[in-house]
């Protein structure tokens, strides 16, 4: 029975992850004592705070059975139009309401033709981030877009001069989307949906117009990472996005999220977003090479999804 009980605690994908993370640390902190600084863990966090609020995204859509691959772009396209309010005057509190209700307006662009259309959702997204970019670089003109420190409170204020205060969207982003999917009737629906379309439509569920708002509740918070992205480097350009998408969808995978709907958790999710951050903070103290760094992070995601599939084919 002991046996048994272990075996079933090493194939939970939570226990798995933490043993990573921890053996990791363990191992580059040996190698390096720095790793284990306080400064350094903090660092951690902040680096993963845009991704992290990415992987929510990414995660609730695909539990939902959707996809979407425009995050990176919804989030510049947002950062775009926030900076461009901002140096004309209009105060950077509502720049910044306005950049989380753009992302909510390309979310909902997005829900409304996946729904509609009923086309794949990961072609139709592939093309509205290319029309998001587009639209980036037409407002931006092409060129960098300066906060010139007008996002400073979120970007540098610390509260008792160590805990940086962006990581408190990141961990209300984190503990709104955990609440909404686990004890919520509308997150229930949304398993539901991702499970089984028909069998949630045949139980009453109003399959579109959970679809539509679960893409605009994603476009959200991609608005709002914007805000915590353009507080990092106090500018944005419209090419900044580019490969967040993937890497949002390599942590959800990582952390358990499957292509297949209806599985994989937030707490999940946010521990593969945690791996890969670890991962490349490792690499940087180490001093890996950017090209190697890229291999390693490429080899890191292609296991991920065999192990992932292999866990599948055997619960079949």
């Amino acid at each position: 029975m002991i046996k048994t009980n272990n075996t079933a605690v090493l194939r939970n994908q939570h226990v798995l992850l933490g043993l990573v993370i921890v053996i990791i640390g363990v191992i580059i902190s040996l190698i390096n004592s720095r790793f284990m600084a306080a400064t350094n863990l903090i660092s951690i966090f902040q680096q993963i705070s845009v991704l992290g609020i990415l992987t929510m995204s990414m995660s609730v859509l695909l539990i939902s059975g959707g996809i979407d691959l425009s995050v990176g772009n919804s989030m510049v396209l947002s950062g775009v139009i926030m900076g461009i309010l901002a140096n004309r005057g209009v105060p950077i509190a509502a720049a910044a309401l306005v950049s989380i209700a753009v992302g909510g307006l390309c979310g909902l662009v997005n829900g409304l033709i996946v729904s509609y259309s009923r086309c794949i959702p990961l072609i139709i997204t592939l093309g509205t981030g290319q029309i998001f970019y587009g639209l980036s670089l037409t407002f931006s003109r092409g060129r960098i877009i300066s906060f010139n420190g007008m996002l400073d409170f979120v970007g540098k204020t610390k509260i008792f001069s160590f805990f940086p205060i962006m990581l408190f969207a990141l961990i209300i982003v984190i503990a709104v989307t955990w609440f909404m999917m686990n004890y919520t009737k509308y997150g229930r629906r949304i398993v539901a949906i991702g499970s089984n379309e028909q069998n949630a439509f045949l139980s009453g569920i109003k399959v579109l117009p959970y679809k539509i708002s679960i893409y605009t509740i994603a476009g959200l918070f991609c608005g709002a990472a914007a805000i915590i992205f353009s507080s990092r480097i106090d500018s944005i350009t419209a090419n900044a996005g580019g490969g967040y998408e993937t890497r949002a969808l390599s942590a959800a995978i990582i952390g358990g999220v499957t292509f297949d709907g209806g599985k994989g958790t937030v707490s999940g999710a946010f521990l593969g977003c945690l791996l890969m951050g670890v991962i490349n903070n490792a690499m940087n103290i180490l001093k890996v090479p950017t090209y190697i760094q890229t291999i390693i992070t490429g080899a890191i995601i292609v296991a991920a999804v065999v192990l992932s599939n292999i866990n599948n084919l055997k619960r079949k």
